[in-house]
Order: C-alpha cells, then structure tokens, then sequence
C-alpha cells in the first residue's frame, strides 16, 4: 500500500483529535525573537515529525504524547520534539505536517513539516519518503503558489539525519570498514540535498548534526545506562567532521552563509552531563535510562502483545532525558534548545 493512502481501518477520534490540535497550534513555553523570519519547513526524521507518519507508527500509540497533549498526535516523544522549539524560537506555531495540509481550517501559515519518522537521506527500513522524495513534495507546494517568493525569503529550513541511515546499513549487513565510504558518500547526497532547498529560494538552512549514537539509550542499555557507547559516539564525530567540510564548501559557493549546524552533539552531552548546574534546569535523572522501557528484548515502547503491554512507564517523564530507546523526552528537548539558544541560533 502506498505511503500516501490512509489506513483502511477506522482511525474516525484520533482524526477528530488532530483536527482540534491543529486549530490550536501547540507552541513551547519559551518564545524568542522572529528577526523576520515568519516560514519553517521542515526535512527529516522522527528528532523533528509531527504527525506525518500512518498510524501504524508507534508515534500514533500509547503512551506517545503522554504530557503534551495527554495523548499519541504522531509526536515521537511524550510532548514537544525539536521543531516545535525550533518554531518557538521563531515566535511562530508549529507548521503543519504534510500529511495533514487539506484538512478542514489546517492553517499553513507557518510552513510546513515535511519530516517523516524513520527516515533518512537513503532510504531506510521504513516505507516512508526519504530526504529526496520529502523535498519534491515541498517544491509541488511551491508549484502551486501556496507561498509567496517573500514567504520563502523570510523562512527558515530544519534538516534533520538522526541516524536510521546508518540503522539501514548496518541492518543490510554493512561491514565496520565500509562505514567511512558509507559516511561520504551519504553526506554528499545531504549536500545536493541542502543545495536543491536552497535553489528553491530558501535562504537559510540550519542542518542538525549527529547527536552522540553512543549515549541513545538502545547503545547504552549494554552497559546497565550506565555508560556511553565509545565506538557509537565515534561514529558520529567522524560524521559531523565530513559534514562540516561539507557545509563550508557549500557556504564558498553561496554568496552568503545559508547553511548552519546545529551542533546537537554537543548539545545533548551538555543537557546531559551540565543542565542541572544551569538556572531554570532541572536534574534528570538516571540520565541514560528511558521512560518508557521494553520489558524485554524484542520489543520497543508501544509495543502490545495480547492485549499486554510490552513496555513500562516511568512515574515523571519530565525527570527524564530520553523518553524511549532512542527520542529524548520533551523535557530532554528543552534542555537540547536551551543549550543550543545562546549559541548555535546567534548565526541564524
């Protein structure tokens, strides 16, 4: 079945729920200055997806969504994920997923997310668009004239890769030694990518880098979450240190600097192991271990079984950083943009 036809069960309150969601834009708490920038178009993955998989994505069941709304709206996480910050900074709510754009009183006037969970610049083990794919379906809406050349002017693109590339390829049986030439040649696909968004008229791009792989709580459950994977956190220095060469080259080429990392790998270290030490923080607690947790292995937060829950909740999500094996928690994502708020957004 296509990515684009709904499912043929019947998912009549959890549409009846998002269409009240959508009329009353959820935004974070914290708002900051929109130095004219009004759009915010969004590529990715699950890091940024605010509703635009099916609902057999475990985004769209319990206990997704358990602080903000009280209920699964397609978010991989318990509340917030990072664009919706992304958007708060801006001043703006958070654009409305692509999936959902003909919806009775959708309002498009904040952009649009065109992030699908799962998903990555190749294509990965979900049947979702990729990077590529995710940019043809923003150029149609240019195509039909649903923004303005100043309503791109004036708007920002998030790009997210939080990883599923490489989930694919070592799922396919990619060997340790062919990761560097997997790494290049992945990047430079990102690059053309970040290009294309730009030769649409978008004049600044702020490219997520690879959080610490090592620290993900499916890494770290190893070693009790007790510790960091060492050859995961690897993995990602040696990718961000070839997508950096790569965004500077890009930015020699432009006449201007279009292209910005966010530097979420160091963000989430210093959310991590810093955040309590910093006013308006708070302490997480057992900082690699999950809410919501397998009860054994096989199984993933939402799993069900038999009608049984295959997963366990922690009592306060907001105590904790990750909210599964591999999303942080709402309160994991604030402390991510708040650490990113005083540096990586000055050159936005």
């Amino acid at each position: 079945m296509s990515w684009l036809l709904m499912e043929k069960q019947s998912h009549f309150l959890i549409i009846i729920f998002f269409y009240l969601f959508i009329c009353f834009p959820t935004t974070a708490t914290e708002t900051g200055p929109a130095r004219g920038l009004t759009k915010l178009f969004v590529f990715g993955d699950s890091y940024v997806d605010t509703g635009n998989r099916n609902f057999s994505a475990r985004s769209w069941k319990q206990p997704y969504g358990l602080t903000l709304p009280g209920r699964p709206d397609g978010r991989y996480s318990d509340g917030r994920v990072f664009s919706d910050y992304m958007a708060s900074w801006m001043g703006i709510g958070s654009p409305i997923p692509y999936r959902w754009r003909k919806m009775e009183n959708a309002s498009i006037e904040y952009g649009m997310n065109f992030a699908f969970g799962g998903t990555g610049v190749f294509e990965t083990l979900v049947s979702a668009p990729n990077m590529t794919v995710q940019i043809d379906l923003f150029q149609r809406q240019l195509q039909k004239t649903l923004y303005s050349k100043a309503d791109i002017n004036s708007s920002i693109a998030l790009v997210s890769m939080a990883g599923n590339d490489y989930t694919a390829y070592l799922a396919r049986n990619g060997t340790t030694e062919g990761l560097s030439a997997f790494t290049k040649a992945m990047i430079k696909q990102l690059g053309l990518n970040l290009r294309r968004i730009e030769s649409l008229g978008v004049r600044k791009i702020a490219v997520m880098n690879l959080q610490p792989l090592g620290c993900l709580p499916s890494e770290t459950i190893s070693y009790f979450y007790k510790n960091c994977s060492t050859a995961g956190n690897s993995l990602s220095l040696v990718h961000n240190q070839v997508l950096e060469k790569t965004v500077e080259k890009l930015n020699n080429k432009s006449k201007e600097s279009v292209f910005v990392i966010l530097d979420m790998y160091r963000a989430f270290l210093f959310a991590l192991k810093k955040a309590a030490h910093q006013p308006g923080t708070m302490k997480f607690k057992d900082q690699l271990r999950p809410c919501c947790e397998a009860v054994t292995t096989g199984y993933k937060c939402g799993n069900v079984e038999g009608g049984k829950k295959m997963y366990v909740v922690c009592n306060n999500p907001n105590s904790k950083f990750f909210w599964d094996d591999v999303h942080p928690s709402q309160a994991g994502w604030r402390a991510v943009y708040l650490a990113l708020k005083s540096s990586a957004y000055s050159y936005i």
